[in-house]
């Protein structure tokens, strides 16, 4: 396990976002990257209430390079790192990872610290003026994994992913969300 993540070996490899990237990814794929709402809201459509989150780690830990460049936050800094996963009736659907700045948490009046296992996207949409500032996309390989992540799932292909930054109240986070193959099937 990274000393900073429970889900990977390595930091990924991100894309930026740009009009022609939307084309190379799959149709199943690009329905999700590109979803607006709140992917929890999403699968509680199809799987009602037995969606759930398991916590796989929540620590104040230095994030990765390349997310402290995009929230622009010095990389000695200490930040609330969550890593989940969504699933529902044992079935897992989605890989996330939050990157919560302590501004960010101070004013979302500690809403974001103590989630437990609500999920994030309960508590970031229904602030009234959420913000998107940016969107990368990536496609994690089955050894980027970490054996303890292996162990919970067995990943034996390629998961797409996407981060986003969010602002609440012009202070930003960083939500990374990872499709397992269950989700994507529901197209």
């Amino acid at each position: 396990m990274h000393k900073n993540s429970f889900l990977f070996t390595q930091e990924p490899h991100w894309k930026k976002h740009h009009s022609g990237l939307k084309n190379t990814l799959p149709t199943n794929v690009q329905s999700w990257v590109y979803e607006t709402h709140s992917l929890t809201k999403r699968l509680r459509k199809t799987y009602g209430q037995s969606v759930s989150v398991e916590i796989l780690f929540h620590r104040k830990k230095v994030a990765f390079l390349s997310e402290c460049r995009l929230l622009k936050l010095p990389h000695h800094q200490y930040n609330l790192i969550r890593e989940v996963l969504l699933h529902a009736n044992g079935k897992p659907l989605i890989l996330a990872r939050t990157i919560l700045p302590e501004k960010t948490v101070k004013i979302a009046k500690r809403n974001l610290s103590h989630l437990g296992t609500r999920p994030l996207g309960e508590v970031i949409f229904s602030y009234p003026k959420l913000q998107r500032l940016d969107l990368n996309i990536s496609c994690i390989k089955p050894y980027q994994w970490t054996d303890g992540l292996n162990h919970t799932i067995d990943i034996k292909q390629a998961i797409w992913g996407r981060r986003t930054v969010y602002a609440i109240h012009q202070q930003p986070l960083l939500v990374s969300e990872f499709f397992m193959p269950s989700a994507l099937e529901l197209g």
